[in-house]
C-alpha cells in the first residue's frame, strides 16, 4: 500500500491528526508512507492581528477537545509574530532528504514543540535544535536548510499538493499506480481511515477486473 500523507507542520488540524494516523501506520506496517509539504501560510509576511489570535486560540480549543492533545498558546502573546509556515515545511522537506524513513517523526517532533511547547518553530535555530534533538546532525540540516536546493524543493511539494487537489489539511491519499484516491481531507479517526481504505481497495480491485 502506497499512501500519501500531505500536510504542513504548523496546521493545527494535523498536529491532532497524528495519533490517528499512527494507529493506521501501526496496523499496516508494510505500508509506504510519503510525506508532501502542502503549504499552509507559506512566505507570510504579516504579524498576526488580534482578532486572528483569538480565531486561532478557538481553533486550538476544538482541536484540543477532538484529539485530547496538549496545546499552549503562548506563542501568540508574542508580539509580531508571523506565522509563516514555509520554515517549518522546509525543515521537513530537509529531514526527509537526510533520511527520509524519519521525516514525519520529526515533523511530529516539530508540531509537539510549537503546539504542547509553546516553541517559535519558524526560526532557524528552533528547528534545527528539534532536528538534533530527534537524532539528526544539525550542522548537516542547517546546511542544507539554508541552501538554494531546499527552497526549490518545497516549493516543488506545495506545487505537488496543488497539482493533486488538495485543499486542506490534513489530506491523505492512497495510489494505485498512477491512480490516487482520497482517503480523508480533515481530521477523522484511525477507525474511520481503516473503513475508508477497505472500501477504496474494493473500488480499486473493481477497477482493475
Amino acid at each position: 500500500m502506497h499512501l500519501l500523507y500531505i500536510a504542513d507542520p504548523l496546521c493545527s488540524w494535523c498536529y491532532g491528526f497524528g495519533p490517528e494516523l499512527d494507529k493506521l501506520v501501526a496496523r499496516r506496517p508494510d505500508a509506504q508512507l510519503d510525506v508532501i509539504m502542502g503549504g499552509l501560510r507559506p512566505f507570510n509576511r504579516e504579524p498576526m492581528s488580534a482578532p486572528f489570535k483569538a480565531m486561532l486560540r478557538e481553533h486550538w480549543a476544538q482541536v484540543a477537545r477532538a484529539s485530547g492533545l496538549p496545546f499552549d498558546d503562548a506563542v501568540l502573546d508574542r508580539e509580531g509574530w508571523v506565522y509563516d509556515t514555509e520554515p517549518p515545511c522546509r525543515a521537513v522537506v530537509v529531514a526527509r532528504g537526510l533520511e527520509a524513513a524519519r521525516a514525519l517523526r520529526y515533523m511530529k517532533a516539530i508540531q509537539s514543540a510549537f503546539y504542547r511547547d509553546g516553541r517559535d518553530v519558524t526560526r532557524t535555530d528552533v528547528l534545527a535544535d528539534v532536528a538534533a534533538e530527534s537524532g539528526y546532525d544539525r550542522e548537516k540540516f542547517l546546511a542544507w536548510f539554508e541552501s538554494d536546493a531546499a527552497r526549490a524543493q518545497t516549493r516543488a511539494d506545495f506545487a505537488t499538493a496543488q497539482s493533486l487537489g488538495v485543499g486542506g489539511f490534513p489530506t491523505l491519499g492512497v495510489a494505485y499506480g498512477p491512480q490516487v484516491y482520497l482517503v480523508t481531507s480533515g481530521f477523522v479517526t484511525g477507525d474511520v481511515l481503516e473503513d475508508r481504505l477497505e472500501e477504496i481497495d474494493r473500488r480499486a480491485a473493481q477497477a482493475r477486473a
